[in-house]
């Protein structure tokens, strides 16, 4: 019995641990949604990453998986020469791929509709031209 609870405590603490830590040029990576238009930024290649989604019978925080799992392609971007990681699709088993863009100088085509929900309120935006 003894045994079971020490087991229990073990798992339990190892659930709440990250394993993965932000590389130094993945910090500069962003995130795009999953349905966000990248078409004007320049398509580099696809990335797959994979963490550990349980300990034994213990199933792992699946927000924490999911973000391990985005730190990952963030890590993995630089490699690429991209700046902005999407994912391709949902994860499935502690593994998800995410397609890798170059988007430095192309703005989002989806930050315009963005920009134009900000103006619902009281305040006004303008873009600036250069």
């Amino acid at each position: 019995m003894r045994h079971l609870v020490i087991y229990a405590v073990l798992v339990a603490a190892l659930g709440g641990c990250t394993w993965v830590k932000m590389a130094p040029g993945g910090a500069a990576v962003k995130v795009a949604a999953a349905g966000q238009d990248l078409s004007s930024c320049e398509k580099r290649g696809e990335v797959s990453v994979s963490v550990r989604d349980r300990l034994g019978p213990y199933e792992r925080n699946n927000i924490r998986v999911r973000d391990e799992l985005e730190t990952l392609a963030r890590n993995e971007a630089p490699g690429l020469s991209a700046d902005t990681v999407q994912p391709k699709g949902e994860p499935d088993d502690g593994e998800q791929r995410f397609l890798a863009y170059r988007c430095i100088g192309a703005a989002p085509a989806n930050s315009a509709a963005a920009g134009a929900a900000a103006t619902d309120g009281p305040a006004e935006t303008y873009p600036i031209e250069d």
